[in-house]
């Protein structure tokens, strides 16, 4: 039987090359995701403080159906059904036409899903705690909407929900396991391969536990550092 360090190695009898590779889908798939959750939840917390009743409505519906629903079986949901929905789309004009879905791509857009649904409530809390007199300030020297979200709002926006968002991208990280029930090969992925192989299940879940956790500590110095940067910043202003 092969020692611990054997199967902890790099090479042909390790599991070590497999499980880094793992952590760098879960890396790539959480910073894919990144970008389009914060877009999303950004315009659906516009969308929740509009005047016009029908995007409220809209947005609150979204973050209801999608805060609510168990994130594996939103997973599942888009995974099966949305294929078998475009399947049906293009078959109306190809019949010959197959739909496959790729793992990584069906994972960034549930999860950027998911995410946004959260940073959605963060940005509407911040949004809520910039004083009106900031926007009026704006209109008063000219400035358009537009301009007035560019250059007064957003700066503040960013610092107040800078907390909270970085609470949605700890969690963003953790989610990305849950992409390994369909395929996908990252960090969660791997290590129940080499569990399942090796017969040490124990040892490679463990491993695959440090690996979220180191993933976690870094994360937490880097936006330790980005939010010294905006109150820095913001007090150069």
């Amino acid at each position: 039987m092969l020692s611990v360090w054997t199967l902890l190695s790099w090479g042909p009898d390790g599991w070590l090359d497999d499980i880094v590779s793992g952590a760098a889908v879960t890396v790539l798939l959480a910073l894919a995701t990144l970008p389009i959750g914060l877009t999303i939840g950004f315009f659906i917390a516009l969308g929740k403080q509009s005047e016009e009743p029908s995007l409220r409505i809209a947005a609150n519906i979204y973050t209801t159906i999608f805060r609510g629903l168990p994130e594996l079986v939103t997973l599942f949901l888009f995974f099966f059904g949305g294929p078998l929905i475009l399947q049906y789309l293009i078959r109306l004009v190809r019949p010959e036409a197959t739909i496959d879905v790729n793992a990584f791509v069906a994972g960034m857009i549930v999860l950027a899903i998911i995410f946004s649904a959260y940073a959605s409530e963060v940005f509407l809390s911040a949004f809520r705690a910039i004083p009106k007199g900031q926007y009026e300030g704006g209109y008063a020297v000219g400035l358009s909407y537009g301009q007035t979200m560019r250059k007064v709002i957003l700066p503040q926006l960013v610092r107040i929900a800078f907390p909270g968002l970085e609470n949605c991208w700890l969690s963003l990280l953790k989610d990305t396991s849950l992409v390994s029930v369909v395929g996908l090969a990252e960090t969660l992925r791997q290590a129940g391969v080499a569990a399942r192989v090796t017969k040490h299940t124990f040892l490679f879940f463990s491993v695959a536990a440090v690996v979220f956790l180191i993933l976690a500590v870094v994360s937490s110095l880097a936006t330790g550092a980005i939010q010294r940067s905006l109150s820095r910043r913001e007090a150069r202003r």
